[in-house]
């Protein structure tokens, strides 16, 4: 899969310049899981885009993989100037399949339209891959909170032919097989940065609490943690409608691990509490959008659910450690529902680490390091 070339133009691309649909467009909704979904399982097309309230509209970028896309959400945005535009929210890879669906959207339901700013969740390449990319060739100024900006400026610039010292370690810890760590040794290190254009020397801060004044429509920045370290949500409390990122996906759980940029940290209380304070402070009838998936109604909904299912992860972890002691390999029968393989291991890892580190913090396992492997006990 190739690259962004940094002289890439923007070219001519099939698709009407109305190309924007609306809400009235013979939608099915659809239910599932206590979950509404207003458009039903339809999404834009290339070129596309589906306004879905007052100040918001859907488009769709592509990208290999098992998820397959990531929802962009373009909000109208009347700049200083007093000109109309749209702020872009999250963008895809660096790769020319996210690239080429920019470009139809620019020559469809973008046509004439300005790019005033572009505005990052959170540090994820599926999310600020080509960020640097569309602030560059539209002039414009990229928003991110500072933990995520740094964050990724770190981990872009972490590269090596060999993983480091501290991930073999960790590994090692986890249980893992020399089998495994040998294969881990060979895989090199920093693949991160081969996934994100350059990020622009300058970014535009923004952080709990700030309201993002785009003229007709104001988006409160609602801070959530444990899935990266200080991921944005955009809330219009007038329009009823959150922009959630990764912070809330309708189907699947958003990945909460421990890794070795910050291994001592505890992402699942970070992500627990998260939940509490988004059910405290967005009300649960906003229409949720996401970055995978479609637009749904019922936030609260989710939100317990999400807490539920990580709530039951811990309470059969600790029961099955009060019995015997166990790595964190040992764990994934019990957090996963699926066999893990070579290409799942470093993620799985992850995760059982951030279940196990919680159930440390809560009193209610200990660890123990023999020899550089860490075992799990239950607490008397």
């Amino acid at each position: 899969m190739a690259s962004v070339s940094d002289e890439e133009g923007i070219p001519a691309a099939s698709g009407s310049p109305d190309a924007s649909l609306t809400q009235d467009d013979s939608f099915t909704a659809t239910s599932r899981a206590g979950l509404t979904y207003p458009w039903g399982d339809a999404a834009p097309g290339v070129g596309e885009t589906i306004r879905i309230a007052p100040g918001i509209r859907w488009a769709r970028i592509p990208m290999p993989g098992s998820l397959g896309h990531i929802n962009s959400w373009l909000l109208d945005d009347a700049a200083s100037d007093g000109g109309d535009g749209v702020a872009v929210v999250d963008t895809g890879v660096c790769l020319t399949i996210c690239s080429d669906a920019w470009k139809a959207l620019y020559a469809g339901a973008l046509a004439d339209t300005r790019i005033t700013r572009v505005i990052g969740t959170h540090l994820h390449p599926d999310h600020i891959g080509l960020a640097g990319w569309i602030a560059k060739k539209k002039g414009v100024q990229l928003w991110m909170t500072r933990g995520e900006m740094l964050t990724a400026r770190m981990i872009v610039g972490d590269t090596s032919d060999t993983a480091p010292d501290e991930a073999l370690a960790q590994s090692r810890a986890a249980g893992w097989d020399e089998a495994a760590i040998e294969r881990q040794k060979s895989e090199g290190w920093g693949r991160f940065g081969l996934m994100v254009y350059p990020l622009p020397r300058s970014y535009q801060r923004i952080k709990d609490g700030d309201v993002l004044d785009m003229g007709a429509h104001q988006w409160r920045v609602v801070v959530g943690s444990g899935h990266s370290p200080e991921h944005a949500c955009l809330w219009n409390e007038r329009e009823g409608v959150l922009v959630s990122g990764d912070q809330v996906l309708p189907r699947i759980s958003s990945n909460v691990s421990i890794n070795i940029t910050e291994p001592g940290a505890d992402p699942l209380g970070e992500w627990l509490d998260s939940i509490d304070k988004l059910i405290a402070t967005v009300p649960g009838d906003v229409l949720t959008c996401p970055a995978h998936g479609e637009p749904f109604k019922g936030l609260h909904v989710r939100l317990m659910a999400l807490r539920d299912e990580h709530r039951m992860r811990l309470y059969n972890l600790a029961e099955a450690i009060a019995k015997a002691p166990m790595r964190a390999v040992e764990s994934f029968p019990l957090l996963f529902n699926r066999p893990i393989g070579p290409d799942q291991l470093g993620m799985a890892t992850g995760e059982a680490l951030a279940h196990l580190k919680r159930l440390e913090v809560e009193g209610r396992v200990q660890r123990e390091d023999r020899d550089g492997v860490w075992w799990y006990h239950g607490v008397a």
